[in-house]
């Protein structure tokens, strides 16, 4: 095959993976989007030159649907997408390999690695688990309404799936096989799923028709899309303005029936020790207003910081200027509740580079500091958190940000008896780009993985409320002041997933690790 064709295939792979992820409606076409490069894989015998082109797809992939955190941080942009690209190409090395002595072992370590590296990309220091293949459904929900079960890896898996056995078709009838049992395969991986999907929606709305009918709760949710500018948001200069705003904005819209209002991440921008929190002037405003409204409960994103003693408690602990002691500073959410102390999450999953820095390279953290970073980056809590009172039916779960896109880690809210996914979000870093977009359909995968009702406050927007069944019900625009007010029914089910987490993602990982094994021991032997 000549090399034009092959680099014609190379950037065809790149440019399908673009135009099937979200926001855009071809995610059908996330079935065949891998095949060009499987067509590669059987027409190069160099595993250098089939990494070139794997690369290259990619990197198209990579650049194209994550091209806006260009807007936040230019060098930090192309240090990720870089890296990411590099990451992709360890499964796909790993599958050349393999197809080169059979190809149906290539085939299964091709998904059982893909899987493995996209669990890891999940829990590791440099995690970035945005292009999850899973994710690519995020606007299709009616077709995935089994991630109760799986989770985004039975996505993943569904799609390696179906790219192998078109594969194996285009394979069969080049060679002038016959290709009867392919079709047979190929028409059955995509139809039961689908047929799972319908079978569980119409269930599950029989459910909600049940919920309907009977009797409602009064209370109600109030979401506050600000929209202030993220960029100058910190600034001292503005605070009290913003402050009243969201003080004003909230007041004017709140009734007798709604019990919980939803603040974006750091709306409440005035870093201080979370111990100063409730006497800091500059917040004032926000008790006296829950003073005046006793039985409502305010969950809003603060920036805060903890002091320690002498000694060094956290890992990411900085010595104060003076050097008297050690303090965390906290990309966090508070709970306020009148008459009841201030309750405290600390943002766990932290964006790597920007929030965070993998131990090993720590040497970085003063280049990375100028491009937005922090030199020994956030602290962070060690678990999820629910913010509860007695006087308020919602356990809300305060996920912050970056959060919504772990599957695994929003399911231990609800094994702590969350019964609302409470998402706060500053997505106007990255301006009006498919970046914030892409957040908000993802977070309609967490609501269909725990069957929870998501309330979803963005600075700048999108702010919405999103159904168990993954249902965008209520949306305001970007880039507009607005609020959502919601009868949110609370939801305590535990589902399997929920439960039991990635675990499809550990059985393969379990695979994958004997599949290396293996290949070691014949090496050595």
């Amino acid at each position: 095959m000549k090399k034009s064709t092959l680099l014609g295939y190379s950037i065809l792979t790149g440019l399908l993976l673009v135009v099937a992820w979200p926001v855009f409606w071809l995610a059908l076409l996330l079935f065949v989007a891998w095949v060009p490069l499987l067509i590669i894989a059987n027409n190069v015998t160099k595993k250098l030159t089939f990494f070139g082109y794997t690369f290259l797809s990619v990197l198209i992939w990579n650049i194209g649907t994550t091209y806006w955190m260009w807007n936040s941080t230019d060098v930090g942009s192309v240090a990720a997408i870089i890296a990411n690209s590099l990451l992709m190409c360890v499964p796909w090395l790993f599958y050349f390999s393999a197809s080169q002595k059979n190809k149906n072992i290539g085939y299964f370590t091709l998904i059982a690695a893909w899987l493995t590296f996209e669990y890891i990309h999940l829990n590791w220091q440099i995690s970035w688990p945005w292009l999850t293949l899973g994710n690519g459904f995020a606007m299709h929900t009616s077709v995935i309404q089994w991630y109760e079960y799986t989770g985004v890896a039975g996505g993943s898996f569904w799609i390696l799936l179906m790219n192998i056995l078109v594969h194996k078709l285009v394979v069969a009838k080049k060679a002038k096989q016959p290709i009867k049992k392919n079709i047979v395969q190929m028409v059955a991986c995509f139809i039961v799923p689908v047929v799972c999907s319908n079978l569980i929606l119409s269930y599950q709305k029989t459910l909600s028709s049940a919920d309907a009918s009977s009797p409602k709760s009064a209370q109600n949710v109030l979401i506050v899309q600000p929209n202030i500018d993220p960029y100058q948001k910190f600034e001292l200069s503005s605070a009290s303005s913003q402050i009243a705003a969201l003080v004003t904005t909230t007041e004017s819209n709140i009734d007798s029936s709604t019990t919980l209002v939803l603040w974006p991440e750091t709306a409440m921008s005035v870093a201080d020790w979370q111990d100063n929190i409730t006497t800091n002037p500059y917040y004032q405003p926000i008790f006296e207003l829950s003073k005046r409204h006793p039985k409502l409960s305010i969950l809003s994103g603060i920036e805060t910081y903890k002091k320690y003693g002498a000694t060094k408690e956290t890992p990411t602990a900085k010595k104060s200027s003076d050097g008297s002691f050690f303090y965390d500073a906290f990309n966090a959410a508070v709970y306020i509740n009148n008459g009841t102390p201030l309750a405290f999450y600390n943002k766990s999953k932290l964006v790597p580079g920007v929030e965070t820095l993998p131990s090993f390279l720590n040497f970085l953290g003063p280049i990375l500091e100028q491009f937005g970073g922090s030199t020994g980056g956030y602290g962070k809590s060690e678990e999820a958190a629910v913010f509860t009172n007695n006087g308020c039916q919602y356990m809300s779960a305060p996920i912050i940000c970056y959060e919504s896109i772990y599957g695994a880690y929003v399911g231990t809210y609800k094994q702590k008896s969350a019964n609302l996914l409470a998402i706060v979000t500053n997505d106007g870093w990255w301006g009006n780009t498919s970046g914030h977009k892409q957040h908000l359909q993802y977070a309609a995968l967490r609501a269909i993985e725990t069957r929870t009702w998501v309330a979803r406050s963005a600075n700048t927007g999108i702010s919405a409320v999103i159904d168990p069944l993954g249902n965008i019900v209520a949306q305001k625009g970007w880039n507009e002041r607005a609020v959502i007010k919601y009868p949110i029914p609370p939801k305590s089910t535990l589902t399997f997933y929920a439960k039991y987490g990635d675990w499809l993602y550990q059985i393969f990982s379990f695979f994958a690790v004997l599949l290396l094994l293996q290949g070691l021991y014949k090496r050595f032997k």
